[in-house]
């Protein structure tokens, strides 16, 4: 796993969590709205997806749960990173087939044990 693709339409957001990615030795992509992330997703497969939950166009629970219902994506890790961070907002990205929801302000030393996590 080294491609990554951060659909956050939050720049200081997407900076901080791209160079801790980067930190990590990931290759990191960006996406600003769902069809951005589609369009990435569809020409360049990224081995993990970042997710914020409300964005332009669809929410990030849509985008998940379109993920993995496709067979050509539902095998890639999903991580939703957002400031709803309540128990049923992570309930109910498990349900949608989150592999991992991180809450904002991203903690770079949670982000490396969710990133250990998912690259057994």
């Amino acid at each position: 796993m080294n491609t990554v693709l951060i659909v956050e339409d939050g720049l200081t957001d997407m900076e901080i969590l791209s160079r801790y990615l980067q930190d990590a030795g990931y290759s990191v992509m960006n996406a600003k709205s769902s069809e951005e992330a589609q369009e990435k997703i569809d020409n360049m497969q990224p081995d993990m997806i970042f997710l914020d939950v409300i964005l332009p166009g669809k929410s990030g629970y849509e985008i998940c749960r379109e993920l993995k219902e496709n067979p050509k994506t539902k095998n890639i890790p999903v991580v939703f990173c957002s400031t709803k961070s309540s128990d049923v907002d992570k309930m109910w990205g498990t349900m949608l087939g989150a592999d991992a929801y991180l809450s904002k302000p991203i903690n770079q030393d949670e982000l490396t044990v969710t990133l250990n996590n998912l690259d057994k």
